[in-house]
């Protein structure tokens, strides 16, 4: 019974012909593809695309060196090098972020005690050569300064959450 209800649907080919209704139903209804570099669909608030070192409001970097953004990248994309300053404190000397390892997946923004290290709602950008998406200090740092307004707003919005 079971073969020749295979060769009736096979010989009547309707697969073919339920995927051909299926096409139709779809055809003549309201297009949903958007223009992309004109329109663009709306973000999540807890989007994580390009990372960004913060400033605190006095000009002075955010990060402390505490290493904990390094210890708990899973994809170990994060390196950072620290020095003693004159007035005690720790700062960073070096953090370099290479986004071709990194997995985007959050953990060094929340493990960070200060708030330095956030990733922004940016997904915009590219790199023609493996070196274009290694991003040092003043790389990080310079995102981090342009973006400032969005990114502490976006902290904001998400505060209740956390």
């Amino acid at each position: 019974m079971a073969s020749l209800k295979h060769f009736i649907k096979s010989f009547f080919l309707i697969e073919l012909l339920q995927g051909m209704a299926l096409t139709g139903r779809y055809f003549f209804k309201r297009k949903v593809t958007l223009q992309y570099p004109e329109e663009k669909t709306p973000i999540s608030p807890r989007f994580r695309g390009l990372h960004a070192l913060r400033r605190y409001e006095n000009g002075e970097e955010r990060c402390i060196a505490c290493k904990l953004c390094e210890a708990v990248c899973p994809a170990m994309a994060i390196s950072i090098e620290s020095a003693q300053r004159e007035d005690g404190t720790r700062r960073t000397t070096r953090y370099d972020i290479d986004l071709t390892k990194c997995i985007f997946c959050g953990f060094c923004e929340e493990s960070c005690p200060v708030d330095s290290i956030v990733e922004t709602h940016i997904f915009e950008y590219h790199g023609e050569k493996r070196g274009d998406l290694y991003f040092t200090k003043e790389m990080l740092l310079a995102v981090g300064d342009k973006y400032e307004a969005e990114i502490a707003a976006n902290k904001a919005a998400d505060a209740k959450y956390r």
